[in-house]
């Protein structure tokens, strides 16, 4: 498997691909992820739509009523959202569908240690800043290990939950986070280059 910080670059490409595509480029890569990603772990799948599922009802309903265009129900008059405005939701929410699909496919690769030690490799030009990455690295595994426990237990007693969130938080002085680093393979460099390409496709 490519190194985790290769894996972490490669999402972030399709998530600009994602945007840069037509419909009918959609049309291919939206299934396809979404496929991909319920072989591999469907309830991480499942977590993260249920999680977004308001951001993509509201995302769709905006474009349908704000986007000029003839009526998709004449009979509701000006209610009407408009045949422009869904045909354009549905290809925003099909971008989306491929940045979530595809983030549930680069967890389900992923541990945690190993998430932590690709962006801990992905920092290091923070080094020529006279930043530390070990500390961006620390931060985002502390973050993670508190965000995830509060996530479930906000859905079942939101309000308990917001009091414990505004405590300051109990942490073990002798607490050790793991990095998981290996080096950089011959497919880390053919996964890099298929990346480059993707985006010069892009931009150019």
């Amino acid at each position: 498997m490519p190194h985790p910080a290769v894996l972490i670059l490669a999402w972030i490409t399709l998530a600009i691909v994602a945007q840069a595509l037509p419909a009918a480029g959609l049309v291919v890569l939206a299934p396809l992820l979404l496929g991909l990603a319920l072989m591999l772990d469907a309830r991480q799948l499942t977590r993260l739509l249920r999680r977004t599922r308001w951001i993509l009802l509201s995302l769709l309903l905006i474009y349908a009523y704000t986007t000029p265009g003839a009526g998709w129900l004449p009979e509701l008059g000006r209610y009407s959202p408009t045949i422009e405005g869904v045909g354009e939701g549905f290809i925003q929410l099909g971008r989306l569908l491929s940045m979530l699909s595809g983030l549930a496919i680069l967890l389900s690769l992923l541990s945690q240690s190993e998430f932590i030690g690709g962006i801990h490799a992905l920092v290091y030009p923070l080094r020529w800043l006279g930043l530390s990455r070990e500390r961006v690295a620390v931060r985002l595994a502390l973050t993670l290990e508190y965000a995830e426990p509060a996530m479930g237990e906000t859905a079942a007693d939101w309000r308990s939950s917001i009091r414990k969130s505004l405590r300051p938080p109990q942490m073990n002085g002798s607490q050790q986070i793991e990095l998981h680093a290996p080096g950089l393979r011959m497919v880390d460099g053919g996964c890099l280059l298929l990346c480059a390409a993707m985006l010069y496709g892009v931009w150019r």
